[in-house]
């Protein structure tokens, strides 16, 4: 597991797929007591990625950390920011917004056809950065948290992700899902220094098959695509 940057309040780490990153046996804050060795070291999962997407995370090492890295979150302040390789080919950029419901006994997200009980609206950004024959490698702004949301909302329009076995088409074999968290930018809890923090998936498929070599971290979707705000 690979620790990006470490303080007396945060812990920015690269969170491996397969691992839950919530706090339970084998679980990331399990992890990063493991690195500290200290098996009592507070460490607290502040927003979560699913088990088996990878990508950048942070951890609060304080419960006031913990609150004030909420706060930006529910105010927006946190910027997250994922790549994709999607099936199809989306046009060049875009807004997908929609309400997500979720069906907890099947344990399932879906697209809803109009308000409700469990219904929360859901927004993203996305740009699609390069083409390989059938194949789209995306870069997405988050600005909801909704559980499996990019998944969804990507193969409700028939661009599910490479490797989603839930969403997907059931033709990617064992290729693991296509979505990373590769960005993050939030204020510092404790010294309101703003952090930023970057790293690209690895060198495998269906990755290894884009050069990943454009200017990712130059103008971001929600820079160039305005939308209105979303009620809380």
């Amino acid at each position: 597991m690979e620790i990006i940057h470490m303080d007396n309040r945060i812990f920015v780490a690269v969170k491996p797929n397969g691992v839950l990153s919530t706090d339970e046996p084998g679980g990331m804050p399990q992890l990063l007591r493991q690195q500290l060795g200290d098996p009592a070291a507070c460490v607290r999962t502040v927003h979560r990625l699913d088990a088996a997407v990878g990508g950048l995370m942070v951890f609060a090492r304080s419960a006031k950390a913990a609150s004030l890295l909420g706060q930006q979150m529910q105010e927006r302040r946190f910027h997250k920011e994922y790549l994709a390789v999607v099936h199809g080919t989306p046009p060049p950029s875009g807004e997908l917004r929609d309400l997500l419901g979720r069906d907890k006994a099947r344990r399932i997200t879906y697209v809803a056809p109009a308000p409700g009980k469990d219904v929360r609206p859901a927004l993203l950004d996305y740009q699609v950065l390069e083409h390989r024959q059938d194949l789209s490698l995306v870069r997405i702004v988050l600005h909801t948290g909704r559980t499996h949301q990019i998944r969804v909302q990507f193969a409700s329009r028939g661009w599910p992700l490479v490797g989603d076995r839930k969403y997907g088409t059931g033709r990617d074999g064992d290729t693991p899902i296509a979505l990373w968290s590769w960005r993050l930018r939030f204020t510092h809890p404790e010294s309101g220094e703003p952090m930023d923090f970057s790293v690209l998936p690895p060198q495998a498929e269906p990755w290894s098959a884009f050069s990943l070599s454009h200017p990712i971290d130059g103008t971001t979707p929600e820079q160039t695509l305005p939308h209105t705000p979303l009620p809380t």
